[in-house]
């Protein structure tokens, strides 16, 4: 009898756990003003575009734009805006840090 118990408990904590809902990092980096100190979620439209798009903007914060494979320092800055670039140089991620 008591494995029954043992066992109704453990997979109504499974049920449980099966309801929560997952978030992405582009939800949880809107819903937190923080994680977004450079603006990045302004510019992910920029995902997918050449890299060399990014020498036309102005900005009034510091901004990198990273070659594939590019030495970088490792400070980490919420103020920077990053443009990470892969072998094509085309932007496939738009950050903070």
């Amino acid at each position: 009898m008591k494995h029954y118990g043992k066992a109704a408990l453990a997979l109504a904590l499974f049920t449980l756990a099966g309801c929560q809902h997952a978030q992405n990092g582009a939800e949880t980096a809107a819903a937190d003003p923080e994680a977004d100190r450079c603006g990045a979620s302004g510019y992910q439209n920029y995902v997918g575009k050449p890299l060399s798009a990014v020498n036309s903007l102005r900005f009034d914060h510091p901004v990198r734009a990273i070659p594939y494979n590019a030495a970088v320092t490792m400070d980490f800055n919420l103020n920077r805006l990053n443009f990470l670039g892969d072998k094509n140089d085309v932007i496939t991620s738009v950050y903070c840090g």
